[in-house]
């Protein structure tokens, strides 16, 4: 089987003038968050991923934050339209990555807008394979940066490809993501203090700190976490996860989380 590929970007000179909503602003050391950026992407490398860098966007502070640019349902590269106008620059040059890789393309179009941030698909594993019950939902936060519209653009796109999607209220922080991920058996674990609405997901687990609620699945058993999320990787390493941490203190000023940082593109 072909290495799994990730979507990476490179930090531009301009990231401290990132938007913030939900955090104070905080100083932010570029060189640093360089090497948290290289650090980070070193990991995917380690655990098997072939990383393609996609063009920078120096102009766009927040470029680095490719999740949402774009998400990939299948063989299908939906571009996304940011609901903040600053970012919506960013998606351009994804857009002739994904032809290149040889995924069909289709984009969110106005009124619509979506964040790829705000899309957790659960259901769906390394390698194509569905969980269990074969049932693959992506959820989809309404809230500041993506609407009903946008919502029912992707609905309306993904439906032949037999994903449901479900609507779910983020009031509390930036994205859906930012509150809430999933585990490779389907099973979504969020901060209760941040999660708008445990019971949309037929099994939710509640971590005991913010940065705990995300994960990325670098394999069947491999999660990546924030080292600040030490605690919640220690208690998935008690369950029999490996977990590999990262330092990520200077997204996370951004309010940027490990899942932010890359598009992995699996099957």
């Amino acid at each position: 089987m072909p290495a799994p590929r990730a979507l990476i970007r490179r930090p531009g000179p301009r990231l401290a003038d990132g938007l913030v909503t939900h955090v104070e602003r905080a100083p932010i050391d570029l060189d640093l968050a360089l090497s948290q950026w290289e650090a980070y992407a070193g990991c995917l490398r380690s655990a098997g991923w072939e990383t393609i860098e996609v063009p920078p966007a120096d102009d766009c502070p927040d470029a680095v934050f490719i999740e949402d640019a774009v998400v990939v349902f299948d063989d299908l590269a939906l571009l996304t339209n940011p609901g903040a106008d600053e970012r919506k620059p960013e998606v351009a040059a994804v857009d002739g990555v994904m032809r290149d890789l040889g995924f069909e393309v289709a984009r969110v179009t106005n009124p619509g807008t979506l964040d790829g941030g705000d899309v957790l698909k659960v259901g769906h594993t390394r390698g194509g394979d569905r969980t269990a019950d074969g049932k693959r939902t992506a959820y989809i936060g309404l809230g500041g940066r993506t609407n009903g519209a946008g919502i029912a653009q992707v609905a309306d796109l993904v439906r032949s490809r037999e994903w449901a999607v479900q609507a779910v209220t983020v009031e509390r922080v930036l994205h859906l993501k930012s509150a809430v991920t999933a585990l490779p058996d389907g099973t979504v674990i969020g901060y209760p203090p941040i999660v708008d609405w445990e019971g949309a997901y037929p099994s939710f687990r509640a971590v005991d700190e913010e940065p705990g609620s995300h994960v990325v699945l670098l394999g069947e058993n491999h999660l990546l976490m924030a080292s600040s999320a030490e605690a919640t990787a220690e208690a998935f390493r008690a369950d029999g996860f490996r977990v590999t941490t990262t330092d990520i203190s200077e997204f996370e000023k951004l309010e940027g989380c490990v899942t932010c940082l890359s598009v992995r593109l699996r099957g």
